[in-house]
């Protein structure tokens, strides 16, 4: 990816250090994002054989079929199993299963087999995890754009080029625990319009560059290079335009950043104390794992604070590698863009399990950044993914102690204790209706807020290690 900014940022420096660039005391007022009208499209079956990967990436959406008829009714396909037989298709590394109501359900169980490219050897079954718990928060634009979908969560399988799919209706687990399993419900129908996405990243040294799928009208603005400036000078308060990484800084140096970030927004007395804030850990940035910057709406909204971090896991798998990091980001960041239909990304940060700290979506990284990670309590919190699951698996050290840098520094700058508690109030979940005020600690796991297993199990226990961590990091 090195050098693929080279010809387009002599053009926009100019343009990108003309924008305003708003601190976090003062980030509150949003940039209205205007009515883009572009919908998700859903992509034909590609034909069977053809191989190559795209260099910007896309995203293959392929309906799903009836596997079973209704015995009742043998006539009529069954609604409570779908899928699609063994098939080649285009080259892949990720893939989900949506349907075309976000407030609909999938009470069942999908599984997967992937062909892995090159060698032709298929997988064993992988379950999908079924509920997909982040979005945007009730009553807000990106929720009500018309564009969201439901879907599952992400699956990284790796480079793949043939998939067999079946997703299987089921009735509520819960019922189980009745004496008489013949009162068992009956399973609930799938939501309809489910189709598989099968989502390819593209190339590590091109995708960067911005280029969407298709090629572009003759004389069209290019949106994607303003898209890839307004990206870039969001940080600019903290790195160079165009850098990769933001680089670590040390606490003397992080409490100077902290006393230019906040020009007017702290006391008198406040800036004469010394403040608490871990040292600023080193951040690869959007351009450093290759966001193509075309993909997500323009412009950038905000929060008022950050008075909370929401800790999540992808539930994306652990068989990835370190270095395949920036290609699972670009997937996640397609999928949830083109597949369930967000303005970006949903999380503001994300970690892998080598303990590097990537930058989610677009606004910059000190800043109050409106993210779609925690339903409910999207404003002012931040939302932290750990790539992988974590239900049985225990999340690594390294990972644990990059939650721990990360909070205590982007907390610090909001003058927030990771030990504490904090109130939010709620937009609206499963778990705290819409309007109260909910006490939470100011790290917390994503189950705090809305009823889902998420962070996992194992990760969501080594919480209460990430907070005093951050607090010791904070000179607490």
């Amino acid at each position: 990816m090195r050098g693929f900014l080279a010809s387009s940022i002599g053009v926009t420096c100019a343009a990108a250090l003309a924008l305003p660039l708003t601190p976090p005391a003062l980030a509150a007022t949003a940039r209205p994002v205007p009515a883009t009208g572009a919908a998700t499209t859903a992509r034909p079956a590609p034909h069977a054989g053809t191989s190559a990967t795209t260099p910007a990436g896309s995203t293959q959406s392929l309906p799903l079929e009836p596997l079973t008829r209704d015995r009742a009714t043998p006539s009529a396909p069954s609604s409570a199993e779908q899928g699609l037989p063994r098939r080649a298709v285009r080259h892949f590394s990720l893939l989900g299963v949506v349907w075309d109501d976000p407030d609909a359900e999938l009470h069942g169980r999908v599984r997967v087999r992937t062909r892995a490219a090159g060698t032709g050897v298929w997988s064993g079954w992988q379950d999908v995890e079924t509920h997909a718990d982040h979005a945007a928060d009730p009553d807000t634009p990106e929720r009500a754009s018309g564009r969201v979908r439901g879907a599952t969560a992400p699956l990284w399988v790796g480079d793949s080029d043939g998939v067999e799919l079946r997703v299987r209706s089921e009735p509520d687990r819960s019922a189980e625990q009745s004496r008489d399993a013949r009162r068992l419900p009956a399973a609930p129908p799938l939501p309809s319009g489910l189709r598989l996405e099968l989502v390819d990243p593209g190339e590590d040294d091109a995708t960067s560059l911005g280029a969407e799928e298709g090629p572009r009208t003759a004389g069209a603005p290019n949106a994607e290079t303003s898209a890839l400036t307004e990206a870039a000078a969001a940080n600019a308060d903290l790195a160079p335009l165009g850098a990769t990484e933001i680089a670590a800084l040390s606490r003397a140096r992080t409490e100077q950043e902290y006393l230019a970030l906040n020009p007017g927004g702290l006391t008198e007395q406040q800036r004469q104390a010394k403040p608490y804030v871990g040292p600023r850990p080193g951040i690869v940035t959007r351009r450093g794992w290759g966001a193509n910057e075309g993909l997500r709406e323009s412009g950038l909204r905000y929060t008022k604070k950050v008075k909370a971090a929401f800790v999540h896991h992808t539930a994306s798998g652990n068989k990835y590698r370190c270095s395949q990091v920036p290609s699972l980001i670009r997937s996640i960041y397609r999928y949830h863009v083109k597949s369930m239909g967000w303005r970006d990304i949903g999380y503001n940060f994300l970690i892998d399990k080598c303990g590097k700290i990537y930058e989610g979506r677009a606004g910059g990284v000190a800043k109050p950044v409106l993210g779609a990670h925690t339903l409910g309590f999207n404003s002012n919190s931040m939302g932290i993914a750990v790539l992988g699951s974590y239900g049985a698996t225990k999340p690594s050290k390294s990972a644990v102690k990059a939650i721990a840098r990360l909070t205590a520094w982007k907390l610090g700058l909001y003058r927030m204790n990771p030990k504490g508690k904090t109130y939010l109030k709620s937009a609206g979940s499963n778990l705290h209706r819409k309007g109260k005020k909910v006490r939470l600690n100011v790290i917390s796991g994503h189950r705090d807020g809305f009823k889902t297993a998420c962070p996992g199990r194992k990760l969501y226990g080594k919480l209460g290690s990430a907070r005093s961590k951050a607090a010791r990091y904070q000179g607490r």
